[in-house]
């Protein structure tokens, strides 16, 4: 079933931009291209299925490159971008560039996997710390939905604690389930729920695809309803409240898992 998380997908345009082939080869970022706080999109560019610049990602390029490197559908794949062209700030754009991600509570929120909150300082950058407690909930060498719900739920309570200014809006509470649902599904297998855990690492660590440790994308597309089941799995597994602003939570919890 699909997930209430998802709006409705809006129709697109039919050109077709030409992205490289599914084995793209890395090259990290230059000096004058951007990056935002997405770890797969940055991947994605830095591998050249996006725009190595960063820059004028329209919507028929981020169909073309979410389908050849991770068989994304292009209906999840046009929604995707509907949101991510909103953190553009001239009005009426039909392109976004990655660093417009990082403008703090449109898409980019509190409580990253992989971020510091925008409170402490720029949240495009990857933070060791921060993703070393993250990885601290991944207890075995395969991730499963439960552990990354608790990576997710430490994360939350974390900046809820720490964070002066943490806020958390539906929207941004939507993003943060859909970011943990999708680097189990995508990455890994959508079925079972499982990911091995040396292949997220690689990605967030490195911005690159783990094909050297034996990533391949999915053989089925990755569809919304996909997604949609993948956040309600990842709700499930978890007890925390999913209202916007600060929440009451237990200090002694933090820095170990809330379910054991």
């Amino acid at each position: 079933m699909k997930s209430v998380y998802l709006p409705v997908v809006v129709a697109f345009g039919s050109t077709v931009y030409s992205a490289p082939s599914s084995t793209a080869p890395w090259t990290a970022p230059g000096t004058t291209d951007v990056r935002g706080p997405c770890p797969m999109l940055n991947t994605l560019a830095n591998h050249g299925f996006l725009p190595h610049t960063g820059k004028g990602i329209t919507v028929n390029k981020t169909i073309d490159a979410l389908g050849t490197a991770l068989n994304i559908d292009s209906a999840l794949s046009v929604e995707l971008f509907n949101f991510a062209v909103t953190t553009n700030p001239t009005p009426n754009s039909t392109y976004f560039d990655l660093n417009d991600l990082s403008r703090h509570n449109i898409l980019e929120h509190d409580g990253s996997l992989s971020r510091q909150d925008a409170y402490f300082g720029p949240p495009d950058v990857f933070n060791e710390a921060v993703f070393n407690q993250t990885k601290s909930y991944w207890t075995g060498d395969t991730i499963t939905v439960q552990m990354a719900s608790n990576a997710r739920v430490a994360r939350l309570m974390t900046s809820n604690l720490t964070n002066p200014e943490y806020s958390l809006s539906d929207l941004g509470s939507a993003f943060s389930i859909g970011e943990s649902g999708a680097y189990v599904a995508i990455l890994g297998d959508k079925v079972s729920g499982t990911v091995p855990k040396a292949w997220v690492e690689y990605l967030f660590e490195n911005e690159r695809l783990p094909y050297e440790l034996g990533f391949t994308k999915a053989k089925e597309p990755f569809v919304a309803d996909d997604l949609g089941d993948m956040m309600n799995r990842i709700v499930a597994a978890e007890h925390f409240p999913q209202s916007p602003g600060k929440v009451a939570v237990d200090k002694r919890s933090v820095g170990r898992c809330p379910y054991h």
